[in-house]
């Protein structure tokens, strides 16, 4: 019972670094703010890793590239364009657009894996790209057509590159390296390929001007949103099995909505509640097996 308990927190955490992200953009560089977030999250991670696995696995020649692309995908060309889009858009839309990404998962999966999809993962995806359509133009379709799109509608659609990118490299990847110790070292190799970009980017500088809220967000990004949900989900997928675990991630953008609409005081829309519906049947009907 109490897997089930840490898999909907962990769902509530990640529907939170939205709210925690929105906030901490408008003042924070993205750099900066992506850089502070896996310095925090490495540290914990790092002693994490140590308890669990008894010490921290050197790494073997083939896996030093492999990790350094799990860097650079999932931690900075995501969190780039995670702070980058919530500069500009509202957290709810964007949780709804990053929704689609077991979609993309499982289309690549399909393409390069030959992981196998049916009739109901087919009309599952289709859903959920109507349903992302209909969130990105605003309930406007032909605007998307005429080019009619924002750059934070943009940069989102960027994280969801990101991470379908970062989701295949870590397929390999995690062949012959656990998924705690995965996750650690791309956070530690994000961290490190982040720390320049935010030290041009002013962070030496600004650092003493952030307030209690940027602080309160970047550690809430750090801890709970990194080092808690991923140790948490990764406990569910080794006590229920990765398809019952990943059940669980529908409730993100679910969760996201409704903290957005409580602590950021965001309006729902009919374009939002409608994509919303379709892009959270439409993934769990894509991830759904046989």
């Amino acid at each position: 019972m109490i897997i089930y308990v840490k898999l909907l927190l962990t769902a509530i955490f990640w529907g939170g670094t939205f709210i925690a992200a929105r906030v901490v953009a408008q003042t924070v560089g993205p750099f900066s703010a992506s850089f502070l977030r896996f310095a925090i999250a490495s540290i914990f991670l790092v002693f994490i890793t140590i308890r669990m696995e008894g010490k921290i696995p050197r790494l073997k020649k083939h896996q030093i590239l492999p990790v350094i692309l799990l860097g650079l995908t999932g931690v900075f060309a995501y969190n780039f364009f995670f702070f980058s889009g919530l500069k500009t858009i509202t957290a709810s839309r964007a949780s709804i657009i990053i929704a689609m990404n077991p979609i993309f998962i499982a289309i690549f999966a399909y393409t390069l894996f030959k992981e196998k999809l049916t009739g109901i993962n087919v009309v599952g995806i289709l859903l959920c790209v109507s349903g992302a359509i209909i969130v990105i133009s605003k309930g406007s379709p032909l605007g998307i057509i005429q080019g009619d799109l924002g750059a934070g509608e943009l940069h989102i659609l960027g994280c969801v590159a990101s991470w379908v990118l970062y989701s295949l490299i870590g397929k390999s990847a995690m062949k012959d390296m656990s998924p705690l110790v995965t996750v650690t070292y791309s956070c530690l190799a994000g961290g490190i390929l982040l720390l320049f970009p935010a030290w041009m980017e002013g962070m030496p500088r600004d650092i003493t001007g952030y307030s209690v809220a940027d602080w309160s967000g970047i550690f809430y990004l750090g801890f709970f949103g990194s080092v808690l949900g991923f140790t948490w989900y990764y406990q569910g997928i080794k006590k229920i099995g990765a398809s019952k675990a990943s059940v669980f991630i529908n409730f993100v953008p679910v969760s996201a909505v409704i903290l957005a609409c409580l602590l950021l005081k965001e309006k729902l829309d009919l374009s939002l509640i409608t994509g919303a519906i379709m892009v959270i049947c439409g993934a769990y009907l894509a991830n759904r097996k046989q």
